[in-house]
């Protein structure tokens, strides 16, 4: 399943893979390998919790994140991942819990600058990474302190959304990495693409590799 805001275009990283992949798309869904449901879900505020009615069934959540403007939007792209989050941490034991991955898209748009020993996306990772951190740290904080959280799509509402609990120390900062609802992935990704039957040194690389990897463990 592929969910994201929709600035990230995350219906365009389903054209993307399927095609790269030479697989079939129907509607809005489609099987990788037999196994892996995909389910692009748009990050409208008024859609964007259908992704719940594909849970039982998806073997991954893909969260795309525009990584050329997510120091822009942060706030925003934060509060779509916190009810993935919520929902994610409120399914019971007995029900299947998808793996989670965050896409840092468009990774071949950042422009290293002094970090020159650092590639495009490990760069794009870092920064998703850390802007997301630091909102959701916010929205924790906002909770903690009695305040609820801004709803989705409902502008002056508020929320009890939780899901954001970690495991470290009380007080400390929220962190992916000790996130309680389990192990979330980061991949950079971009809209380089290359067929088996294409050239890297003339396509430039492939941007979904990294994608694909992940794809291929958890399958």
């Amino acid at each position: 399943m592929i969910a994201g805001p929709g600035e990230s275009q995350s219906w365009f990283a389903v054209d993307e893979l399927l095609d790269a992949m030479d697989l079939p798309s129907i509607g809005l869904l489609a099987f990788i390998a037999a196994v892996l449901l995909v389910a692009d879900i748009p990050g409208h505020p008024r859609i964007r919790d259908q992704f719940e009615e594909h849970l039982d069934d998806a073997k991954a959540i893909a969260f795309v994140v525009d990584a050329s403007t997510v120091s822009r939007n942060g706030a925003l792209v934060a509060e779509h991942l916190h009810s993935i989050f919520h929902t994610l941490s409120c399914r019971p034991p007995s029900q299947n819990t998808p793996s989670l991955i965050i896409l840092a898209h468009k990774c071949d748009l950042l422009n290293a600058g002094s970090q020159a020993n650092m590639t495009s996306d490990i760069l794009a990772v870092n920064r998703v990474r850390s802007v997301l951190e630091r909102e959701l740290e916010k929205r924790k904080a906002s909770q903690k302190g009695g305040v609820g959280v801004e709803k989705l799509g409902a502008e002056d509402e508020q929320s009890d959304m939780g899901g954001l609990d970690c495991n470290g120390p009380p007080g400390d900062p929220f962190k992916f990495s000790e996130w309680e609802g389990g192990e979330v992935s980061f991949v950079g990704t971009s809209a380089k693409i290359s067929r088996a039957t294409d050239h890297p040194e003339k396509t430039g690389g492939d941007g979904l590799a990294s994608l694909r990897e992940w794809l291929d463990e958890i399958a």
